[in-house]
């Protein structure tokens, strides 16, 4: 599988679909693996060409020491990107690779949509209070990661066990000093003054019960972004993209169809 080095980190991906048809980009949360993009892949490739990647400090990417910003790791998307030889892409971000999708649109030129899951604006109003974060933190054994799983779905879900995500988890997820790493770069992000700058058409998702970037990021996404529309999803969570996969991947399909190009 390819792999391509940016600022000397090394940074995996994998791709799957038509070759040809328009690209759709994953861009990952706050230390999860790429499992948490299996309900959207699977949806997604076949009418698309699907492209995953791992952030730096997750999966088989490289995880260098020291703080990371959003603004690292749009570069990394870019060199992804290049390297895959994608002119445009569909960009699809949870929570932090929200964020790293509202950069790139800024910053980098391959942008054609944004879908923003979870996510915000960043700045002070719109963060991660600091209970729920050290609750997100977790060791990589099975009942830390277990535990930290807690904030982001609901009370049923963590009740049926979980236990397979958690395997995903131990497999795919950035460990402790990474996910330090990322979260340092949620801090240090804040694009709500520049929403108008981006022109992108954008779908923003959001789940009305998220603990960790409460809904009224979404709804500040969607009233800045001149080419935004809502979806927001009744008492979902966090993960809301894993927990009502259905319903997220019917929006995102219906999207991406109303903006694709039949060959990219």
């Amino acid at each position: 599988m390819p792999s391509v080095e940016h600022d000397g980190v090394s940074l995996y991906y994998e791709v799957d679909g038509p070759a040809g048809h328009d690209t759709v980009a994953f861009v990952g949360d706050v230390g999860y693996g790429a499992w948490q993009w299996g309900w959207q892949h699977a949806a997604v490739a076949g009418p698309f060409e699907s492209l995953v990647w791992d952030n730096r400090g997750t999966g088989r990417s490289d995880a260098p020491d020291g703080s990371y910003t959003v603004g690292e790791m749009a570069g990394d998307l870019n060199a992804v990107l290049s390297d895959h030889g994608a002119r445009k892409a569909h960009l699809v971000g949870a929570g932090l690779g929200g964020m790293i999708a509202l950069r790139y649109a800024i910053k980098h030129s391959r942008a054609k949509t944004l879908t923003l899951v979870g996510t915000s604006p960043g700045g002070s109003r719109f963060g991660t209070s600091p209970d729920v974060r050290d609750r997100l933190l977790a060791e990589k054994t099975p009942e830390a990661l277990r535990k930290s799983l807690r904030p982001v779905v609901s009370r049923e879900m963590f009740e049926a066990g979980l236990e397979e995500v958690v395997e995903w988890r131990l497999a795919d997820d950035a460990a402790l000093p990474a996910q330090r790493a990322q979260f340092a770069a949620v801090d240090s992000f804040d694009v709500s003054d520049r929403l108008y700058e981006i022109t992108t058409p954008t779908l923003v998702l959001h789940g009305t019960a998220d603990r960790v970037f409460p809904v009224e990021g979404g709804r500040a996404l969607a009233e800045g972004l001149p080419r935004a529309d809502l979806r927001e999803f009744e008492d979902a969570p966090h993960l809301v993209h894993v927990e009502r996969s259905k319903e997220v991947n019917d929006e995102l399909l219906a999207f991406l169809e109303a903006h694709a190009d039949e060959r990219s």
